[in-house]
């Protein structure tokens, strides 16, 4: 028995360490809210949560499961999971683990800085036609992310809906709320994707005491959502709760893709005003 013990113990221990490996977080902290990137995959955002809790609200399942840059082009002869795909560079890195290179990165205290070079989702190879940049700051319980992409690969085709960005949550938030022309919506998605629109241009993804997360992309008042799974909650089940504030424009060479992304924590009233805050005090 001791020597069976020691073998799992061992084993467990191994685990642990290759995961570590396989992981390098850097993280920002205000005393009020701490937001963590995963540099070993492309410096996603896969830590966002208060201070005093260390509970962590967001879901880094897998490679595709941060908040982070993702943008669609043409078919490419790729497939996720024996489904045709397109071209898809991810900030992460690929569905089936090959993750994406932090190029450069700076951390001061006040701010996170990474350039990437992101993977073609389905077929995995390099993109390095598809740089991406992104900077985090921190103010009282408002996250702020400003995201790059300059593309320099061939024309895309067709204008396509992209993803501004791409935002996975623990699945303990189960209900999206957000207003469309001034009424206040609550919903709880299921899957696949369903639609939206949003005229203040922020979601939220609460849980029953109207507590949770909210997320505002200005300028952008569609998006697309869903929940999957069921059962375990947390930032690393299967399980999740997705919405992506969407745009819709072709990737042609050339194109520079800059924008803003402002994240916070709190009650529903809290998020609300801090947004509303934000719209006036940037015009």
């Amino acid at each position: 028995m001791r020597n069976k013990m020691a073998w799992i113990t061992l084993a467990v221990s191994t685990a642990l360490s290759c995961a570590m490996a396989e992981s390098e977080w850097e993280y920002l902290d205000n005393g009020v809210v701490r937001i963590g990137v995963d540099k070993a995959r492309g410096s996603g955002i896969g830590y966002f949560g208060e201070s005093k809790t260390g509970r962590n609200l967001l879901n880094h399942f897998d490679e595709g499961r941060f908040i982070q840059q993702s943008y669609y082009g043409a078919p490419d002869g790729s497939f996720w999971n024996k489904k045709p795909w397109t071209y898809n560079p991810v900030q992460g890195g690929s569905w089936d683990g090959k993750k994406a290179a932090t190029l450069a990165f700076r951390k001061t205290e006040q701010s996170l800085y990474a350039k990437i070079e992101p993977r073609n989702w389905s077929g995995g190879q390099r993109c390095p036609e598809a740089i991406m940049e992104q900077t985090l700051m921190l103010t009282g319980a408002v996250a702020k992310v400003t995201f790059k992409m300059s593309f320099t690969g061939k024309d895309q085709g067709k204008p396509r809906h992209q993803e501004m960005p791409a935002v996975f949550v623990d699945a303990a938030l189960s209900n999206l709320v957000y207003y469309t022309d001034g009424k206040l919506i609550r919903r709880i998605p299921g899957w696949p994707n369903e639609s939206g629109r949003t005229s203040e241009h922020w979601t939220a993804w609460l849980n029953q005491d109207d507590w949770g997360i909210g997320i505002y992309t200005p300028g952008t008042d569609g998006f697309t959502c869903y929940r999957f799974g069921t059962g375990a909650t947390g930032s690393e089940a299967s399980a999740c709760s997705y919405i992506a504030p969407v745009r819709t424009f072709a990737l042609k060479g050339g194109l520079v893709v800059e924008y803003d992304v402002f994240l916070t924590i709190g009650t529903l009233e809290e998020i609300e005003r801090r947004f509303a805050e934000i719209k006036h005090d940037n015009g």
